[in-house]
């Protein structure tokens, strides 16, 4: 186990090692490089800065108003005949848009329901198996001016469900 650990421990550090001297030897100035892929990063992050302000104001504006619970409550009865937890449903809708939002109410699930409750457990695993469909695809497309998404807002939906009712037929058989 020591072994491990040491070796985890020096993983990045042999990685920039390996970078620098891959660099060193092709006989490229890897300072300069690294100054100009900062520089272009920096320009990406002002460039993606308005989408990502937008996303977090609407977030914030989603919660506030109350829309989130409300249309939590509209799905909930539907969601709870087929054994969904009803109060999964708003997180399940937010981890569309924010992982830090829904993180937040993970953590209110864990306050009122305790980490090891099925309630618990199916959040844990429904975020692991699940995607920021929307903050993803909009800061990523954005970056790289991608405007034609084509099918990928429906896959990654589909997939969004399909990563939930696994999560759902996981949970169900291991903790029931």
């Amino acid at each position: 186990m020591k072994i491990i650990a040491a070796l985890s421990d020096m993983i990045l550090p042999l990685v920039i090692v390996y970078i620098l001297a891959c660099g060193y030897s092709r006989k490229i100035n890897v300072y300069e490089e690294f100054t100009e892929g900062a520089k272009d990063g920096f320009k990406i992050v002002l460039d993606i800065l308005p989408t990502l302000i937008g996303l977090m104001m609407a977030v914030g504006i989603l919660r506030a108003s109350g829309t989130l619970e409300i249309i939590s409550n509209a799905i909930a009865p539907a969601a709870e005949r087929i054994g969904f937890p009803k109060d999964a449903v708003p997180i399940s809708i937010m981890r569309l848009v924010s992982s830090s939002a829904s993180t937040g109410i993970l953590l209110d699930i864990f306050k009122t329901y305790g980490p090891d409750s099925f309630t618990g457990r199916f959040v844990s695993v429904m975020m692991s198996c699940t995607e920021t469909v929307f903050y993803t695809m909009s800061l990523y497309f954005m970056s790289v001016k991608i405007t034609k998404t084509r099918y990928t807002l429906a896959g990654a939906l589909v997939a969004n469900v399909a990563g939930i009712a696994a999560s759902l037929i996981l949970c169900r058989r291991l903790w029931g």
